[in-house]
């Protein structure tokens, strides 16, 4: 099974000069814990719920801070004719629980993200996605 058969499509991502406020507010009203920092059409990060956290709010900056100075640099990515279980693999090597996904290598566009959750469920259907799920979260459960 591929990442495009389980990942969710059409990511809502930030404008890097919108602001902490602005990613809180889209992040909630989407339910999504993750959102892709976008500059000129071109990916540049990403920020998660827990980097408001770190990096904005307890470093005391206010709602006003352009996201683009809380956000992650480093994105992890995935392709979305990648195989989920290569895939889970790497999300557990890597520790993350998300990715983004991009169409592929050559023009790397953004066109979903994929989630630990998302893998779980295709799990339901296949023995070697809920085994490297599995896998996973025995990990998980040792690091906390």
């Amino acid at each position: 099974m591929n990442v495009q058969d389980v990942m969710t499509g059409s990511p809502r991502y930030v404008n890097a000069d919108a602001t902490v406020e602005e990613a809180a507010r889209l992040m909630r009203d989407h339910h999504i814990g993750l959102a892709p920092i976008a500059e000129h059409d071109r990916l540049i990060g990403v920020t998660t719920d827990r980097d408001l956290v770190i990096r904005a709010l307890s470093e005391g900056k206010g709602p006003d801070t352009p996201v683009k100075d809380c956000m992650t640099g480093l994105v992890l990515y995935c392709f979305q004719d990648d195989d989920v279980t290569d895939v889970a693999a790497n999300m557990e090597e890597q520790q993350v629980q998300r990715l983004v996904v991009l169409d592929d290598r050559d023009s790397k566009s953004l066109v979903g993200m994929i989630s630990l959750s998302d893998i779980a469920e295709a799990g339901r259907r296949d023995q070697r996605i809920a085994d490297a799920v599995s896998s996973c979260s025995t990990r998980y459960q040792r690091v906390a």
